[in-house]
């Protein structure tokens, strides 16, 4: 059987292209003819990805369609042929980007708009989690169900060491580590807020560090510096180091102390998928599908209270019988997304259209 993917855009590092490569591979390996197939192609995946342009994207006996942003894609996707699967990654709403953005407040609200359009036109529709699910069925899809993304935790586990930059992280400085998009719904300012709490009431040896592109929403950006300023913090304790290689993610992982999570809207959350691999503690404000990605693991907290929140980053970093207990909760979790449980769950969905 031909069972194809598309996704808008591949892009190295991204999440959504990471995990339908991941996905072309295990197809494979059960025997299908498998590709993906994408409109926008970074350099360095061209002799992996294959253009949304060839006829052969179209001809897939089964396609899943990895949507997360308004393209092309939608409505030629609707029009094909086989069978087609829908997985859904989650779209930020468009109330985040109002005071910031107003070409992403549009695009946002386009994309729900277009997802909807969908509706009853497709053989499948799955989230990559519940909370995605449960949005699906809310616009009128059915049938629904769960397919987790899958996550390449080997780029951040079986990575080669970076000396130069470790050296700088064995500094003595607490590491407290963000990987994200640096975004109105991530909530950056609470980190920069739970950071004076924690330099007030635990410890003054931190840092801050925030992996990620920073340049997407400028007047955001803009605001979480003059908050930094504001509050007279050292800025070299905030560090924002836009996107880096995995390499380099790899170390920063290696060395941080503790994963927080502010973020009000979650349709997955990879990172901490990342940092439980990692062997980093998570402590994660309960919003969205957090605390279904952790499932029971790490620390989860609610309401939006920053003194608890820095009073239990800090038992996280020192207080060792209740670090390694929440390491240990997260290493058994982290079973979860291993790649035989992901195997089986796809190719339970791919043997109903057999």
């Amino acid at each position: 059987m031909i069972v194809n993917q598309w996704v808008p855009a591949a892009h190295r590092g991204d999440a959504i292209g990471d995990s339908a490569r991941k996905v072309r591979d295990i197809l494979r390996a059960a025997g299908h003819a498998s590709d993906l197939f994408a409109m926008t192609i970074d350099d360095d995946l061209r002799g992996d990805v294959r253009s949304f342009a060839e006829a052969a994207a179209r001809a897939g006996d089964v396609t899943i369609f990895h949507f997360a942003l308004p393209s092309a894609m939608t409505e030629a996707f609707a029009a094909l042929p086989g069978r087609r699967i829908l997985q859904y990654h989650n779209i930020t709403p468009a109330a985040f980007f109002a005071p910031y953005d107003p070409a992403l407040f549009r695009l946002a609200a386009l994309g729900r708009r277009e997802l909807q359009t969908l509706a009853g036109r497709i053989d499948l529709a799955l989230g990559d989690s519940d909370f995605n699910r449960r949005e699906l069925e809310a616009l009128g899809f059915a049938p629904t169900g769960v397919f987790p993304i899958a996550v390449n935790t080997g780029r951040i586990t079986d990575a080669p060491r970076r000396p130069a930059l470790e050296k700088i992280l064995s500094d003595g400085l607490i590491n407290i580590l963000f990987v994200g998009r640096i975004v109105p719904n991530k909530r950056i300012e609470d980190h920069i807020r739970l950071a004076e709490v924690y330099k007030r009431y635990v410890d003054s040896y931190y840092r801050f560090i925030f992996v990620g592109r920073y340049d997407g929403v400028p007047r955001y950006y803009a605001q979480l510096r003059a908050l930094i300023a504001e509050y007279r913090m050292l800025p070299d304790r905030f560090w924002f180091t836009g996107p880096v290689p995995d390499d380099d993610l790899a170390a920063f992982y290696r060395w941080a102390d503790v994963y927080v999570s502010l973020s009000e809207h979650e349709g997955f959350c990879v990172p901490l998928v990342e940092a439980m691999a990692a062997h980093v503690p998570v402590l994660a404000y309960a919003a969205g599908a957090v605390p279904e990605t952790l499932g029971g693991a790490g620390v989860l907290f609610s309401p939006r209270d920053l003194e608890l929140a820095a009073e239990t980053m800090g038992m996280l970093v020192y207080d060792r019988p209740f670090r390694e207990a929440v390491i240990a909760g997260q290493r058994q979790r982290l079973q979860d997304f291993s790649s035989a449980r992901t195997e089986t769950r796809l190719n339970d969905i791919i043997r109903q259209f057999a």
